[in-house]
C-alpha cells in the first residue's frame, strides 16, 4: 500500500509539473503573438507618408481634419487616429463622388457630415468635416428656435471677411447661404451635428473655402431622404 501511495503521489506531482510547463509554454506562445501583433500594428514612417499622401490624393488635405473627412465619408467611426485599420482603409478607398456632378457648386451631404467643394469640371476639389444643425430645441440669450440645417438648393448671398458676432456666436469668414445661415469657421466641429443650424467647417479650412466660394455659388444640402438638384440653375444661367 506504501508503495501504491508513494508511486501515486510521484504520478501527481509529474502531472502537476507538466501542466505547469505546458501553461508556461501556452503564456510564452501567447506573449509572443501579442508582440507581433502588437509589432504589426504600428505603421513605418514610410507608411505614415504614404497615408499622408493618399489622403491628399483623395482631396481631404492633410492633418487630423482630413483623416476625419475621410472617415466620415466613408462612413467609419471618426478616430483621427492613423490605425494599421484606417491605414488599410485608406489604401483602398476611391475618391469621392459628388451627388450631382458636372459643374461648379458645394454639397453637404447631412448624413456623412461632410463638405464636398466641387470645381468647373465637377470632380471633388475638397473635402472638409463640418458640423450641421442637431435638429434640437435651443435657448440662448433669450433666443429659442429649432437647430436645423435646411435641405435643399441655395445660393451664397453674402460674405464677410474675418470674424463676424452674431446673436448665437462668433462666426470665422461666414458665407451666407439662407436666412442668416452660413457656412463659416467655427473652433469647435464636433463629429456629430451640433449646431445651432449653421455649417462649421474647421477654422483651419474656412479662409481657404471662403476664397472658393463667391457670391452665388450654388450649395446642395441633402441627406438621404431628400435631394434637390440644380442643374438647370446652371442651364438657365448660360
Amino acid at each position: 500500500m506504501r508503495g501504491s501511495h508513494r508511486l501515486s503521489a510521484s504520478f501527481s506531482a509529474l502531472t502537476l509539473l507538466i501542466l505547469t510547463i505546458t501553461n508556461a509554454n501556452l503564456a510564452t506562445a501567447q506573449a509572443q503573438r501579442k508582440q507581433r501583433a502588437t509589432h504589426l500594428a504600428v505603421l513605418t514612417h514610410a507608411e505614415v507618408s504614404q497615408a499622408q499622401k493618399r489622403l491628399a490624393e483623395l482631396h481631404y488635405g492633410s492633418g487630423p481634419n482630413a483623416l476625419a473627412a475621410f472617415e466620415k465619408y466613408e462612413g467609419r467611426d471618426v478616430t483621427r487616429h492613423l490605425s494599421r485599420e484606417e491605414f488599410e482603409a485608406l489604401m483602398n478607398a476611391s475618391e469621392p463622388k459628388p451627388r450631382d456632378p458636372g459643374y461648379k457648386h458645394v454639397e453637404v451631404d447631412l448624413d456623412r457630415q461632410v463638405l464636398l467643394l466641387i470645381d468647373d469640371d465637377g470632380t471633388v476639389k475638397k473635402v472638409l468635416p463640418v458640423s450641421t444643425g442637431s435638429n434640437k430645441d435651443y435657448h440662448v440669450k433669450g433666443m429659442s428656435g429649432l437647430a436645423y440645417t435646411p435641405r435643399g438648393r441655395f445660393k451664397i448671398y453674402a460674405k464677410i471677411s474675418g470674424w463676424r458676432k452674431s446673436p448665437l456666436g462668433m462666426l470665422y469668414y461666414p458665407n451666407y447661404f439662407s436666412d442668416g445661415l452660413a457656412i463659416h469657421g467655427n473652433s469647435s466641429v464636433p463629429d456629430s451635428p451640433e449646431s445651432h443650424g449653421c455649417i462649421r467647417v474647421p477654422n483651419s479650412a474656412a479662409v481657404d473655402l471662403f476664397k472658393q466660394l463667391p457670391v452665388g455659388t450654388i450649395v446642395l444640402i441633402y441627406d438621404k431622404q431628400s435631394f434637390v438638384p440644380a442643374k438647370d440653375w446652371v442651364t438657365a444661367k448660360q
